[in-house]
């Protein structure tokens, strides 16, 4: 077996490095990292079949079994599908579980077809807990200001202008709202957990005095900011961005209309728009209780009028006065309600160029 071993676990995430994951589907499904790929050594059910014989009769029998159920068609299969994709990622370095059996296999076979590729020592487990202690410290040293703000103010374009940003839901995959999906799927939890570390760790790198970051609750739509991660970023200072309830709407509008739509049509084509209604129709639903049933009728009832208006002009109209009315009844209040309990010492309001000049004074 080859002893070509980093644990330079740094260097792969400010390189972005590519990896090439020889765990089963399930594992990789559950949780991965950054520009990896998964092509498996094993099927889910050989390894569940290899994972028995070990605890039954130990490591040896288990390698006997897996060579068996490989067999050389299926060794001959396997390191073909990775000379591929080294032949496009010839810098890739190679993982399983834990470093051992399975990435030490892979390793020989293709130093048998004349690659020598190095793989992580102790891997994903090692890698993963490299990741997870980093989201600690470097969250626990950082100076944050936490940008806050109504719904619709536009805090999302102005932390993309911000050099010393990251953007939490873009991370997630999720606009933080009721109404905040994208049409594709969030990362599983602990893909969210190591993206974060990744972004703080490249952060840390550029040595800027300070982390600016959006005001968030634990959870991101279904991605939870891990407890003691989360506490150390908002023990910070809170700028709050403010802007017209006119502006509001309109960038509401944009955004979780217009663009939504758009992205909807995309992925589902003439049912598009239909798929769009049906998902903030449950959005809606999710929050009727706090609107009230007075509340909840009214605004349904725009959402329902401006969806079967033929008069583009008007559904316009419509849309933006139930964005308004959902503002106003719903998101304002609730906003309001979180600045009031927070601990998080104001250091600052204005608009989004005012906000830009104080973060350069202080930078």
């Amino acid at each position: 077996m080859s002893d070509l071993l980093t644990d330079d676990f740094r260097s792969i995430v400010l390189n972005n490095t590519d990896l090439l994951d020889v765990r089963a589907d399930i594992e990789y499904v559950k949780g991965a990292f950054e520009h990896s790929t998964n092509i498996p050594i094993l099927s889910d059910e050989e390894r569940h079949l290899v994972g028995t014989e070990y605890k039954k009769n130990g490591n040896a029998a288990a390698v006997l079994l897996a060579q068996y159920l490989i067999k050389e068609e299926g060794k001959q299969q396997r390191v073909k599908q990775w000379l591929e994709y080294l032949d496009a990622h010839p810098t890739a370095l190679l993982y399983c579980f834990r470093g051992g059996q399975r990435s030490g296999i892979a390793q020989s076979w293709l130093k048998e077809a004349g690659v020598n590729i190095v793989r992580l020592k102790g891997g994903y487990q090692a890698f993963r807990t490299f990741l997870m202690d980093e989201s600690l410290r470097i969250s626990a040293k950082s100076k944050t200001f936490i940008l806050g703000g109504y719904t619709g103010s536009g805090k999302t374009v102005l932390l993309q202008d911000i050099k010393n940003a990251i953007d939490l839901e873009g991370i997630a995959n999720h606009k933080g709202s009721s109404f905040g999906n994208y049409v594709s799927k969030q990362p599983s939890q602990i893909n969210f957990e190591n993206n974060l570390a990744y972004s703080l760790i490249q952060f840390e790198e550029k040595n800027y005095k300070s982390l600016v970051i959006e005001h968030e609750s634990h959870n991101i739509g279904r991605a939870f900011i891990p407890k003691e991660v989360y506490t150390n970023l908002m023990a910070g200072e809170l700028i709050i961005l403010e802007r017209p309830i006119e502006e509001r709407i309109e960038i509401s509008y944009e955004e979780y209309v217009l663009k939504a739509q758009k992205e909807y049509i995309a992925r589902y084509e003439e049912e598009g728009v239909s798929k769009w209604t049906e998902d903030v129709s449950r959005g809606l639903g999710k929050i009727k209780k706090r609107l009230g049933s007075e509340n909840y009728s009214i605004i349904n009832e725009l959402f329902v009028l401006a969806g079967t208006m033929q008069d583009e002009v008007k559904k316009e109209e419509l849309y933006k006065k139930f964005i308004g009315e959902l503002l106003e009844k719903y998101y304002d209040p609730m906003y309001q309600y979180q600045i009031d309990k927070s601990t998080i010492p104001l250091v600052f309001k204005g608009n989004a160029e005012e906000i830009m000049e104080f973060l350069v004074k202080i930078a």
